[in-house]
């Protein structure tokens, strides 16, 4: 269970107790109070003899609703789907298939859309539907239909280097997740690793965030960083920089399909 309300004395007291009557043990709890926006988060995880995570709900919506709360209850084991978009980079594509199909990223992927052919056989021999949809504008449009044909919940950007209309951005708000380098601001454009290289940087690093309209500048979800000295040649941060791109985006995919994510407008609480 994931609730979000404004923050007041009670409110894991009127939850607990709410569970309690259906005879359910909380497992792990994660709660923090943002004092800056007011709000409360909170994570529940739990067992019960309900086995419908519906009715579970319904049975607790008295109570969310006197919190003002948005509430939401999920099995466990009821998986994320997500869509993923690539370009012609395939090493965040290539980890998140990896981890998916070891069953270390809580998800199912019914989709694979870029707008490069190069990746087909690497996506077909997983058994996941690719399309490749070179013009921008006709692949947002399929990619809304691809949303609702199969109930996708979340579209990764696995190194899709198109720009993502505002339409659709607000559209997908909170359900679209992208990675980068760190170095942004700085070093826009093409091979930013050279550009590091020749500036003398120490640190380079990887994030991953929700997409909006304003590019690159969305809800941190994840990030890490490692330091390089005057010996890295542009080549060696190139991979040094790939490895951050791959962990940081797995890591912000599985956090956001576990429920662990919460935005509070342009940050994000975060339950590791």
């Amino acid at each position: 269970m994931t609730l979000v309300c404004p923050d007041r004395p009670g409110i894991v007291a009127s939850i607990s107790e709410g569970l309690l009557h259906l005879e359910a043990n909380i497992l792990e709890n994660a709660q923090f109070s943002d004092l800056p926006t007011g709000m409360f988060c909170m994570r529940t995880r739990f067992e019960s003899p309900i086995g419908d995570a519906s009715e579970i709900a319904g049975a607790l919506r008295a109570r969310a609703d006197a919190l003002h709360a948005n509430m939401a209850v999920r099995r466990e084991d009821e998986r994320c789907r997500a869509l993923l978009m690539v370009s012609k980079y395939d090493h965040c594509l290539v980890d998140l298939l990896y981890r998916w199909h070891a069953g270390e990223l809580p998800i199912d992927i019914p989709v694979v859309v870029s707008n490069h052919g190069d990746l087909e056989a690497t996506v077909s021999s997983y058994g996941i539907g690719f399309e490749h949809l070179p013009a921008a504008a006709a692949a947002e449009d399929r990619v809304r239909k691809l949303v609702a044909a199969h109930d996708v919940e979340l579209v990764v950007l696995a190194r899709y280097m198109q720009i993502i209309s505002d339409d659709l951005c607000r559209e997908l708000a909170g359900r679209m997740i992208n990675i980068h380098h760190s170095f942004l601001p700085s070093f826009k454009g093409a091979k930013p690793y050279h550009q590091a290289w020749e500036r003398g940087v120490k640190v380079i690093g990887a994030t991953a965030h929700y997409v909006t309209p304003e590019l690159d500048e969305g809800p941190i979800i994840d990030q890490d960083v490692a330091r390089v000295g005057h010996a890295h040649t542009p080549d060696q941060m190139v991979i040094i920089g790939r490895d951050l791109e791959r962990v940081v985006l797995s890591r912000a995919v599985k956090a956001h399909s576990e429920g662990r994510v919460f935005l509070l407008g342009r940050r994000t609480v975060v339950f590791l």
